[in-house]
C-alpha cells in the first residue's frame, strides 16, 4: 500500500493512476492520522513552492511527515514534492520547506553565473539521468534513463552523497536525492514510461532496510 499525500494542489490521479498500473495499492488522504499509519508516503507537487509548503501546513500535515520519516517510513517526494524535502524555496521570496534534506531551491538562472542563451526555462521535455551510485530505486530503469521533466527550480544539495541522479540542462543538477529512508525525483515518473513506471515499482517494493 503507498499512500499519496492530497494537499489538494496538483492533479493527483495520474500518479496514482501509475502506481496502480504497477500492481501497487493506493491511498489518497489528507488526513494527519493515515499519514502516520503509512506504510510508504509519496509526496506530490505542482506549482509554486510557497504554495505548496502553506497549504500543508494549513492541512497540519507537517507534523505527521517528520514523525514518518523518523520512525524509517520510505518518503517519496516527487516534482515539487522534491523541492519540499529541502530547507528553503527561493521562489517568489523564500520560503521555509521541510528541512528534511540540507540545501535549497533556486531558479535555473540563479544556479550559474552564465545561462545558456539557446536553453528555455521552464526545463521541459525528455532528458537523461545520471545515477551517481547503485541503487534499489533504480534497479531495472537503465544507466542513462530518459524521464519527462517540467521545472523551472531545482534543488541545490549541500552535501554531495544526498544527490542519487544527476541530470544536466545548462548544468548539472539533483534528478534524484536519498537520505536514508528520505528519496526525491525532480522529473515525473508517471509520465516517463517504463523508467518511471520501474522505479515507482521499485519504490513500492522497497523493504524497510534497503530503503535505510
Amino acid at each position: 500500500m503507498v499512500t499519496i499525500i492530497d494537499y489538494g494542489i496538483g492533479n493527483l490521479r495520474s500518479i496514482e493512476k501509475a502506481f496502480q498500473r504497477v500492481g501497487v495499492e493506493v491511498l489518497r488522504t489528507d488526513d494527519p492520522q493515515a499519514i502516520r499509519e503509512a506504510e510508504r508516503l509519496v509526496l506530490p507537487g505542482v506549482g509554486a513552492f510557497g504554495a505548496c509548503i502553506d497549504e500543508i501546513r494549513r492541512r497540519n500535515l507537517e507534523a505527521p511527515i517528520h514523525e514518518v520519516v523518523r520512525d524509517g517510513t520510505p518518503f517519496l517526494g516527487v516534482c515539487v514534492g522534491l523541492q519540499l524535502l529541502f530547507e528553503t524555496g527561493h521562489e517568489k521570496g523564500v520560503h521555509e520547506g521541510l528541512g528534511l534534506l540540507p540545501g535549497r531551491v533556486v531558479h535555473f538562472h540563479d544556479a550559474t553565473e552564465q545561462w545558456p542563451e539557446d536553453l528555455v526555462v521552464p526545463h521541459m521535455g525528455w532528458n537523461t539521468i545520471e545515477p551517481t551510485r547503485p541503487h534499489p530505486l533504480l534497479k531495472g530503469t537503465g544507466d542513462a534513463a530518459y524521464v519527462y521533466f517540467v521545472h523551472s527550480y531545482h534543488a541545490v544539495a549541500d552535501d554531495p552523497d544526498d544527490v542519487l541522479a544527476t541530470t544536466t540542462y545548462g548544468h548539472d543538477f539533483p534528478a534524484v536525492v536519498q537520505r536514508e529512508n528520505v528519496f526525491g525525483v525532480q522529473f515525473h515518473p508517471e509520465k516517463s514510461q517504463a523508467a518511471g513506471l520501474r522505479l515507482l515499482e521499485n519504490f513500492a517494493t522497497l523493504s524497510v532496510e534497503a530503503a535505510a
